[in-house]
């Protein structure tokens, strides 16, 4: 799984970016959200996420909140 900030938020169109670690933006789409809601999102949130590979591209899947991930990986 890897780690990121969320870069941007397109909230009329449901979809944004991830910015990971390595320096490179993966889109996500609100359909990718796990146990997060999109309106919420904002940017600079530290998220965990996985990337697959989408019709036009890469693409974050399984996105959650890094502090929620980290403390059921503890508990």
């Amino acid at each position: 799984m890897a780690r990121g900030t969320i870069a941007k938020v397109v909230r009329d169109r449901g979809f944004g970016f991830i910015r990971g670690n390595d320096g490179k933006e993966v889109f996500f789409h609100r359909s990718g959200l796990i146990g997060m809601n999109f309106d919420d999102l904002e940017q600079g949130a530290v998220v965990d996420f996985e990337v697959e590979k989408g019709p036009k591209g890469l693409r974050a899947t399984n996105v959650r909140n890094a502090s929620a991930s980290a403390s059921s990986a503890t508990g």
